[in-house]
């Protein structure tokens, strides 16, 4: 029973070990920084949780529908250093965002891309990253 116990508690300690490693990524294998994006939506959602901050914005096509994108950010730490507080981005917020494509966005659900900059309605930016924020 006891060699078991010991078992079970070494594969624990194995698995546990490999969660940090997943909880990053870098840049290069989530993001392709050969498609660049450049668009105008209204802010629909913002989530202010960490590994990264993220919000969501609803965009017209060339055909009128409207897609649901995904934006990452940098961490809240990160954004907070930078001038941010969590309601910099209101939900119902027009917006225009720069950043590049995610590598692997769902069939179904928003587009996923990182965000480079976001800029308000008034043409003030908001936020500018730097390659270290979008973990280059």
């Amino acid at each position: 029973m006891k060699i078991m116990w010991g078992g079970a508690l070494a594969a624990a300690a194995v698995l546990a070990s490999g969660v940090p490693a997943l909880a990053h990524h870098s840049f290069a294998a989530q993001y392709d920084a050969t498609k660049p994006v450049e668009m105008k939506g209204v802010v629909t959602q913002v989530d202010w949780t960490n590994p990264h901050a993220r919000f969501y914005i609803d965009v017209k096509d060339e055909r009128g529908q409207v897609k649901s994108w995904n934006f990452e950010l940098a961490s809240p730490n990160v954004l907070v250093r930078n001038g941010w507080k969590r309601n910099t981005l209101k939900i119902g917020d027009p917006v225009a965002v720069t950043g590049y494509l995610g590598r692997l966005s769902p069939p179904q659900g928003p587009i996923m891309a990182i965000a480079s900059s976001v800029t308000g309605s008034d043409g003030k930016p908001l936020f500018a990253s730097t390659q270290q924020d979008l973990g280059r």
